[in-house]
């Protein structure tokens, strides 16, 4: 592997097969569906190409397709887990658009409900995630595998 995946979280995820602790709740050819854990809600996934590229030019048509349809995928396994109210859907791409994760380009789907937002982030540089992660990943797995892992009903 060279140095530039050494150390990205996501390649890691991608080869280490071990889902479950990763939480990876689906794996495509291409790209991955994983629940975020630095969440800005509870059920904050990610669609992860499992290549390392870092901008969506370097991105093929498949890789692209895709992206876009375990998107659509994860969106409606969270809305029959979790019933959001709305998502925020989008990629933060380099490090001053706020990426954590630079190099390796991702897609956020963070789901939204009425009055979700407080002050405790603004106040005290915390966030207030009511259910723990463990618990969030185990409801989605279940609804995934009804569906089977590659989330063929959504």
């Amino acid at each position: 592997m060279d140095a530039r995946r050494s150390g990205c979280l996501f390649c890691k995820f991608w080869k280490a097969g071990n889902d479950r602790e990763n939480y990876i709740l689906a794996r495509g050819k291409r790209c991955f569906l994983i629940l975020n854990t630095f969440p800005y809600s509870n059920g904050h996934l990610m669609v992860v190409p499992s290549r390392h590229v870092s901008s969506l030019d370097g991105l093929e048509e498949k890789e692209l397709l895709e992206l876009m349809v375990l998107t659509k995928k994860g969106t409606k396994l969270l809305e029959e887990v979790m019933h959001p109210q709305g998502f925020n859907i989008g990629m933060n791409l380099g490090k001053v658009a706020g990426a954590g994760v630079k190099d390796h380009l991702h897609l956020h789907l963070v789901p939204r409900w009425e009055g979700d937002t407080n002050f405790m982030p603004i106040i005290s540089e915390t966030k207030v995630i009511p259910e723990l992660l463990r618990d969030t990943y185990q409801k989605l797995l279940a609804a995934a595998r009804a569906a089977g892992e590659n989330l063929d009903r959504y």
